[in-house]
């Protein structure tokens, strides 16, 4: 999706990846960008891994282009090509935003984390017990967000435990690690950061509940779909929910000022239309 003010040659953004044509970025920004009458256009792009490069240097060189989105494979070999002001090598793990820097050159960050956080910023989340599902570039993100809340306990169940302890100790974070089909300890926040319960992915969560504080919320960074097996328990257990539109939301709102140079519009209606627009376009993929 375009804005249709945009002219060819005027300002624009992308989203970048081998394959790009499932991403639901275009319609995102291209939604904001129509609601705030800006003359620009925000595009998919497919760029294989050995045009990464010659991608960047050419759009380096474009005036128009305002930075890119990046999903994969490319989230960690861009760093290679670019800044990485804020050390999201080491933070994170991999970018998934390029941005212009004030002399011009191209900077990398992270807008995972802030998206997945937006939602939880009025919830005091310090000295709580986290569990987080998974133990790859998601619950990376997520795990950075809460040590910069400071929680308490972090408890991953995650098919590797070394892999999930090295996180642990990366993010200097307390806690445990468990098996992928362990029962759920006590605790204040759970977070899908697996594929399990996406459509087309192998595999469900068919977890127990009961021991969650009756205060607590249910996160999947899944969308599609968007009520999945694990929000659908947590509702019918009266538990607060998050869905992943509301992390692929976010994220791409940090994005898009960061392109566009506004903030995306405060207003419950057009927030609505552009959750209304995503549900059908994720049924017509389905």
């Amino acid at each position: 999706m375009t804005n249709q003010a945009a002219t060819k040659t005027g300002p624009y953004a992308e989203v970048i990846g081998d394959p790009i044509a499932q991403s639901l970025s275009p319609l995102i920004h291209g939604h904001w960008l129509e609601a705030l009458g800006i003359a620009a256009d925000y595009r998919a792009k497919h760029v294989t891994p050995d045009q990464l490069q010659g991608y960047l240097e050419a759009r380096k060189e474009d005036p128009n282009w305002r930075g890119c989105n990046v999903t994969l494979p490319h989230k960690l070999a861009i760093l290679d090509h670019v800044a990485d002001p804020g050390d999201v090598r080491s933070a994170i793990g991999a970018a998934n935003t390029i941005f212009r820097l004030e002399d011009d050159g191209l900077g990398a960050t992270n807008t995972d984390a802030g998206g997945f956080y937006t939602p939880l910023s009025a919830t005091d989340l310090s000295g709580r017990h986290a569990i987080i599902l998974g133990a790859g570039g998601a619950a990376r993100a997520v795990l950075f967000a809460l040590k910069q809340v400071d929680i308490g306990k972090v408890t991953l169940l995650a098919r590797s435990p070394l892999k999930a302890l090295g996180l642990l100790g990366q993010f200097g974070l307390s806690g445990d690690v468990l098996p992928m089909d362990a029962p759920l300890p006590a605790a204040d926040l759970l977070v899908n950061a697996s594929p399990l319960g996406m459509k087309g992915f192998d595999g469900n969560l068919d977890l127990d509940l009961s021991k969650l504080a009756p205060d607590s919320i249910v996160y999947d960074l899944v969308y599609n779909p968007l009520e999945t097996p694990l929000l659908g328990a947590a509702r019918q257990a009266q538990l607060e929910t998050i869905d992943g539109l509301t992390m692929l939301i976010g994220q791409a709102a940090i994005a898009f000022e960061l392109f566009f140079g506004q903030p995306v519009p405060d207003d419950a209606a057009i927030a609505q239309a552009l959750r209304k627009k995503l549900l059908a376009a994720l049924d017509q993929k389905s």
